[in-house]
Order: structure tokens, then C-alpha cells, then sequence
């Protein structure tokens, strides 16, 4: 009877408690992701472009790395 009572009152306060965003904040929200996660990836790959990726086992020492090669 517990578990009944507990599917109960978890279906109903699914159903009338809990707002829902609309179709629209949904689309506004998916495209602020979107935008952030392109940011984030641009960021990681600049750095990863300057300090290089792993200086030892790579050809491509980064930026940073290159220039202290040549000093």
C-alpha cells in the first residue's frame, strides 16, 4: 500500500504541482547552452593552443613552449 500511495502522490504532484517551462523558455534555454558550451570550447582550445596540449610527447609545444625555446 505504501509504494501505491507513493506512485499516487508522486503522478499527482507531477501533474498539478510542478510548473513546466513552455516550449519557448525550453528553445531560449537550449540555445543559451549552446552559445555557453561554444565559449567554453573556444576558451579551452585557445589555451590549449597557447600553453600546448602536453609539451613532452607532442611536436606542437604551444606558444609559451616555443618561446621559451628560443631563449
Amino acid at each position: 500500500m505504501k509504494i501505491k500511495a507513493y506512485i499516487e502522490e508522486t503522478v499527482n504532484e507531477l501533474l498539478y504541482k510542478v510548473s513546466w517551462p513552455s516550449w519557448n523558455d525550453l528553445q531560449n534555454s537550449a540555445v543559451v547552452v549552446a552559445i555557453a558550451s561554444l565559449i567554453i570550447a573556444g576558451v579551452v582550445f585557445v589555451m590549449d593552443w597557447t600553453f600546448g596540449v602536453n609539451a613532452s610527447d607532442s611536436v606542437w609545444k604551444g606558444v609559451v613552449g616555443n618561446l621559451y625555446d628560443l631563449f
